[in-house]
Parts: structure tokens; sequence; C-alpha cells
């Protein structure tokens, strides 16, 4: 009766201000949230959900791993497109390894290891032209789905019975504020009371790191151990409780630094089937990618909607004590996502702002060498010859000047 009854005043304030006050009203009673609805697929298409296809245009691009003379790009959860990079100058789609549900690889010695949903999935690529599929451990990546810092969730659709939730698409919708606030509250009770040898590179928005014979995986609150001594049948060790909203990994020596939405965590893996925690770097909440060479962590901040935050930016940590690190500086950024670091030259991906290049060799001060502007810019990979980076549906390849970068192949993927 109460939603009727406001329904019909305020297609009666809308009625009698229709010429000259609707702009006021609305501004008033009507405010931008972000909605998250599930994404979903058939329980069937899931079990029969990894198959090796011809290439495919790419539907939203995702990270981005190399491997020899291959690229591999992630297609957001379907799978993954090969790409041979024998000649950098005229790379050439060969394949689409499709896997349900996917996000992240990892490859070892001509084996690779990629998530479907809440399965892990070890196929052959020794033979790129017949990829084989060699084993499938069930139900291990048990919290791989993150879940997005939305404010309404609408997921009252799922058929539970026949369908698996796979990840979360958000839109920023005008809703009615009071609706919203009473939508809110009784979620909010509901919830309460429901309680229950060789490796390739990735870049640092990973959630997938081989370290010698050792898979580390990150969901949203764990480090997922596996032991890959034997590369086809990895063993799934205890998992590790890092916090919440873990988003991406990275490795350095003995140490794994995990990017969160609350922070970065300091891990030591100097007994690797138990990494042990040694310290966390605070922020407040944002995205958050991290790389890192001898002295400093390069973590990037992006603000917005979906992450939390209201400000980007590019932290410097100093961890020349890896027990305590501290901010050194931070500089402004627009709305960063991957980054990554060659010899003293820093990559940033700065989304619509396009891909912007800095001198490190005098951290804390960062002079810029180079700024591709109109480009869109999302996970970067700098490798001993050249500069990957993946953005908006292109695949751009740069090569190393003395102090600069130069653009040197574009690939559509679409």
């Amino acid at each position: 009766m109460k939603k009727n009854a406001l329904l019909i005043l305020s297609l009666l304030v809308v009625g009698f201000f229709s010429c000259e006050d609707d702009e006021t009203v609305e501004d008033g009673e009507f405010a931008d949230f972000l909605v998250a609805r599930p994404l979903v697929m058939t329980r069937a298409e899931f079990e029969n959900g990894v198959d090796i296809v011809d290439p495919q245009p790419i539907d939203e691009s995702g990270k981005i791993y190399a491997y020899q003379n291959y690229i591999f790009i992630n297609d957001k959860y379907k799978g993954v497109h090969v790409i041979d990079n024998s000649n950098p100058e005229s790379p050439m789609k060969i394949s689409f390894i499709k896997i349900a549900g996917n996000v992240d690889i990892s490859i070892k010695d001509n084996y690779l290891y990629a998530d479907s949903i809440m399965d892990l999935i070890v196929l052959d690529i020794s033979d790129l032209d017949n990829i084989q599929i060699v084993n499938r451990l069930e139900n291990v990546l048990r919290d791989n789905i993150a879940w997005p810092a939305a404010e309404i969730f609408e997921w009252e659709d799922i058929d539970y019975d026949n369908e698996i939730l796979i990840g979360w698409e958000t839109t920023v919708e005008r809703r009615r504020i009071e609706d919203v606030q009473r939508d809110l509250f009784f979620e909010d009770v509901a919830t309460a009371n429901d309680a229950d040898g060789g490796t390739g590179q990735g870049g640092s928005l990973a959630r997938f790191k081989i370290v010698d014979d050792y898979l580390y995986a990150v969901d949203s609150h764990n480090i997922n151990v596996f032991e890959i001594s034997d590369l086809e049948n990895p063993q799934d060790l205890e998992d590790v409780f890092a916090g919440f909203d873990i988003e991406t990994i990275f490795n350095r020596g003995n140490y794994l630094f995990l990017g969160s939405m609350q922070g970065m965590y300091i891990y030591d893996i100097s007994s690797p089937a138990t990494p042990t925690f040694v310290s966390e770097f605070r922020h407040g909440t944002a995205c958050d990618p991290v790389v890192v060479d001898d002295n400093y962590a390069y973590v990037t901040l992006r603000g917005g909607n979906f992450c939390g935050a209201t400000e980007s930016g590019l932290y410097i940590v100093d961890i020349s004590i890896i027990e305590t690190p501290t901010l050194k500086v931070m500089y402004p950024m627009d709305e960063p996502y991957g980054l990554g670091i060659k010899d003293e030259m820093l990559f940033i991906c700065d989304g619509s702002s396009g891909l912007k290049v800095y001198d490190k060799s005098g951290v804390p001060d960062l002079p810029q060498l180079n700024h591709f502007k109109d480009i869109v810019t999302f996970d970067v990979i700098p490798l001993e010859e050249q500069l990957l980076m993946v953005g908006d549906g292109i695949l751009y390849q740069y090569e190393y000047l003395d102090n600069k970068i130069r653009l040197i192949s574009s690939l559509p993927l679409n």
C-alpha cells in the first residue's frame, strides 16, 4: 500500500510541476547508485565449458600473459585468445581456448593453469595446434568470484538448480533514494539472519603466480596454494587466509605482495607451502594492483563507484624494511589500472587517459618520459625486448628506446 501511495503521489507531483520544477524534484528525490546484476551460465555449459576452437573476436579484453613467442589474452569469463608473436610487428591470432568463467592463467613448461569459476584446469600446450586438457581439480577455488562494492544487488532471478554465478555486471543507475534506503534495510536484515622451469609472465592485475614448484592463486579471501612439481597433477594444499577483497598477486624473491581494496599485504614464502604474513600497508578502499623493485612498491589506487575511493593515484611505498612498509609519496592519476617496471622505467595504464611512462631512477621523484594519449589502457607487461599493453580490445606493442618507447604494432582483437 505504501509503495502504491508513493507512486500515485510521485505521478501527481510530476504532473503538477511537469513544465518548470521537474529537475528540482528529481534532484531532491533521486540519486545515482551502482547496481550489480549476476552473470550466469547453465550448469551444462559449465560442465562442457573447455574446448579449443578457431580464433574468435574478443568480447571484453581482460588480463594479458606472455609465454615464449606467444601472447595469451583473457576474454572475461569466456576463455583465452592465443596470439603468435614470433614477429612482434605482425602478431597473429591462432586459436581461442574456451574456458567457462575464466579470468586468470599461468604457465610453466608448456602446462597452462586456468581458473574455471571454482575449478582449476590444466592444459598441455606443448603443441598449440593440438592443445590437450589433462586435468581438472574441482571446487578448489571456492571464493574465486569477487563481489563488487555495489550499493544494490539484483539477483532474485538466479535459478540455483540450473545456473552458476560466474561474475557481476555493474551499471550506474538513477534510483529513488527512499526506495533504495528501504530496500537496503531489508537486505541487511535478511543477510544477518542467513550467515552461513619455464614460466610465463603476467601483468600486475594477475591473481595467479607460479614460483618454482608452487602455484599461488588468490581469491577474494585466501592464498590458494598448489604444489606443481608433477605438472599434470597439482596438489591442492592448505589455503592461507589473507584478508578481504584480495585482487592481485606479485612476487619478488621470497615474498608475495598482495593487492587488495584495503591495502597491500606482504607474505614470506621461504617455506613455499605455507606463506606467512609479514606486514601490511593500509590505505582507503580502492582497487589496488602492485609491482615491486628492490626498495619500493608501486601501488595504483583507482577510485570511482566500483572501487570505493573518490581519488585515484600512484602510491610509492618504501619497503627497504620489509616489516614496516611506509608511504613515501603519492602522485595523482585519473583512472589507473595495471602497471609495470623495466630497468629504470615505470609504466602505468591510466585508463582512458592513456599509457604513461616515467623515469624512476630518482624515486621518489618521477619525471614523465612519454604519454601515449587517445588510447584506453588496461594491462601491461614489460618484456626483455618489447612492452605489451592491452586496452579496449587492442593489443599494442612497443620497443624500448634510450629513455622512451615507440609503438611498433597494434592488433585489433575484435
